[in-house]
């Protein structure tokens, strides 16, 4: 049984449409702010987009309770990957079964959190398949 793996180029219009979002999205939450500040960059993956958007306003949720200012959620393009399988190795060898897996993307700010803001989200406890990143600009 042999694999073949495509992987799909997003068109460059949309990835610069959303970069392009995001960047908005943060400089009007930095108007009127220091240079000093600390952001939280969340990227939140998961195969399935209603599990998702429920970890994703959990998290939310959890950065409104403790007065945090959080820009988001900025839905990123999904990610597929399409694999083509021989459905036969001999005689039916020009048939052919396909299979994609979609991921999907989001990405949520949060400006300026405290200490209590941290711990909530690093004590969160969220569904099995979703991934978390986690980077401070």
């Amino acid at each position: 049984m042999t694999t073949k793996e495509i992987k799909t180029k997003k068109p460059k219009a949309d990835a610069d449409g959303v970069m392009k979002k995001i960047k908005k999205s943060v400089d009007s939450a930095k108007k009127g702010k220091e240079e000093g500040d600390v952001v939280l960059r969340i990227r939140v993956r998961a195969y399935e987009s209603k599990i998702l958007d429920a970890s994703v306003k959990q998290i939310i949720d959890t950065a409104m309770r403790y007065d945090a200012t959080v820009v988001g959620p900025v839905p990123l393009p999904t990610e597929i990957k399409k694999y083509t399988v021989n459905r036969a190795s001999f005689i039916y060898k020009n048939t052919r079964e396909q299979f994609e897996i979609r991921v999907h993307k989001r990405l949520i700010d949060i400006i300026n959190p405290n200490a209590k803001t941290v711990e909530a989200l690093t004590n969160l406890s969220l569904p099995s398949g979703v991934d978390i990143d986690v980077k401070m600009l």
